[in-house]
């Protein structure tokens, strides 16, 4: 179950904390500890990681990072893939992926898990949007349905096998549908 501490404390003091397992966000100055992945969630997470990586990041077009912490607009919130096109993610003086990323994804996956509020992952979603994000997916394995979120539009269902994923513009050559994404459920 999701747990959330009654103190409200700031951002700088939240970053301060050491992290826990499973992760803990930040959100309008509560912390709320994100509920333990289980085998469909954590199944997805993998394959759609994976494959997003292998078609992006060997042209260093983008890459997509599991549980990475983001910290931006006053939240700190642990996606489930966060995807950065290669000139956005941030790094360190030597080149090197930096550790800390204080900006938006360019496209946010979340997959919910059973005891997770779908309306605080809602939100977390539309608040990339609000600072940049270019599309944001809610994956739902127990429906096998995928909510996608296109800024500043209308949220679109997609529940039919057969259906493409729309994808941000860098990720064109991505083809991914419906099937293919809880067909991982079945390897």
């Amino acid at each position: 179950m999701i747990e959330s501490l009654a103190k409200i404390i700031p951002l700088a003091e939240f970053l301060k904390l050491p992290e826990t397992k499973p992760a803990s966000e930040y959100i309008d100055g509560q912390i709320i500890q994100k509920p333990m992945p289980q085998g469909k969630h954590s199944s997805i997470q993998t394959e759609l990681a994976t494959t997003i990586n292998g078609v992006l990041k060997p042209q260093h077009i983008a890459r997509a990072f599991s549980e990475l912490r983001c910290t931006f607009g006053g939240r700190s919130t642990v996606p489930d893939v966060a995807v950065f096109t290669w000139q956005t993610i941030p790094r360190d003086q030597n080149g090197t992926v930096a550790n800390t990323f204080a900006i938006a994804p360019d496209w946010v996956i979340e997959i919910l898990s059973p005891d997770q509020s779908q309306t605080k992952v809602i939100k977390n979603i539309l608040h990339c949007l609000d600072h940049g994000t270019q599309i944001g997916w809610l994956i739902d394995p127990d429906e096998q349905t995928v909510l996608v979120y296109p800024p500043k539009q209308q949220p679109e269902v997609l529940d039919d096998s057969e259906q493409k994923l729309p994808v941000p513009p860098f990720a064109h050559e991505l083809n991914l549908s419906v099937g293919l994404v809880f067909a991982w459920l079945l390897m």
